[in-house]
């Protein structure tokens, strides 16, 4: 068994700085984490452990006791900002810059009285703090949703982490159904889930089978399996090493290794050794 890693992997810029910054942090028993800080559940246990307090995404409404929160890298709405300030809150921002820059294009399209047809996971968190400030919208997960929309000048974004063929798949079937209307895209698909999306195509290639690596609710983490088990590979998304099956491996297979934006470098290299560990097994195997 032979393991090719994607030549683009693991951690993306934002995250890494979002790190960095609550390492600075001196006292976290001051900090609210208001929601998770990134989609990795190895990442949060470490936080959980220093002492910060992290607020279910599903219950971000309410206001903790502790003086400071930190904005997550996947950002929040300007409303939800002014929420926070008012109640006295000292707020942290580790929002991803491309995170903000898909909010600057929501309101660029709002601003020119466009309805924002945003193409993202419906109740995500970051497709709820883009879609927040905006006085009308739709979240469109797939083609089939695509409607026949009453207005005149319609605008469409996405969410950060979509594929790039999936948003190119819905905006073709948006402007069929919409011959009339002023419509004007800006792709916010982020540069660093378009380098891994189109590493995960030329791994695939190469390979027999695909090992993901990623947190569970890592919007693009499913996307790169997604991808992989959408082109006929074998395909298993782990979140670490533990999760690994060696029954589910084959000797006579190349497997491809990828991971999300989310993940960490150790935890990367630890399924690398997880699975050098296991063609190694095979080979005593062939030997015995």
């Amino acid at each position: 068994m032979r393991i090719v890693r994607a030549e683009t992997l693991g951690m993306c810029f934002g995250v890494r700085d979002a790190l960095k910054l609550m390492d600075r942090i001196a006292d976290p028993s001051r900090v609210t984490v208001h929601g998770e800080l990134v989609h990795n559940e190895v990442v949060l246990v470490e936080l959980n452990a220093r002492g910060f307090e992290t607020v279910d995404e599903s219950k971000r409404e309410g206001l903790s006791n502790r003086p400071d929160v930190l904005i997550t890298a996947h950002g929040v709405s300007d409303r939800e900002r002014s929420r926070l300030e008012a109640a006295g809150k000292r707020l942290i921002d580790t929002t991803c810059p491309l995170v903000r820059r898909a909010h600057d294009a929501a309101l660029t399209l709002r601003d020119e009285g466009r309805h924002i047809l945003l193409i993202g996971k419906r109740g995500h968190v970051e497709v709820q703090g883009l879609v927040e400030d905006l006085p009308g919208h739709d979240v469109i997960e797939s083609e089939w949703e695509v409607a026949v929309y009453p207005h005149s000048r319609l605008g469409v974004i996405c969410q950060t982490t979509s594929t790039e063929q999936d948003v190119e798949r819905i905006r073709a079937v948006i402007v069929e159904r919409n011959p009339d209307a002023n419509i004007r895209f800006i792709d916010t698909i982020c540069l660093p889930t378009k380098d891994h999306q189109r590493a995960v195509e030329r791994l695939i290639a190469q390979v027999d089978a695909v090992v993901v690596v990623g947190g569970k609710n890592s919007n693009n983490t499913k996307a790169l399996a997604e991808r992989a088990s959408d082109r006929g590979r074998p395909t298993v998304h782990v979140q670490g090493p533990a999760d690994l099956d060696p029954d589910w491996f084959r000797p006579e297979w190349t497997i491809g290794l990828t991971a999300g934006t989310s993940t960490l470098d150790a935890t990367i290299d630890a399924v690398h050794d997880a699975l050098l560990s296991i063609a190694a097994s095979f080979e005593v195997e062939a030997m015995a």
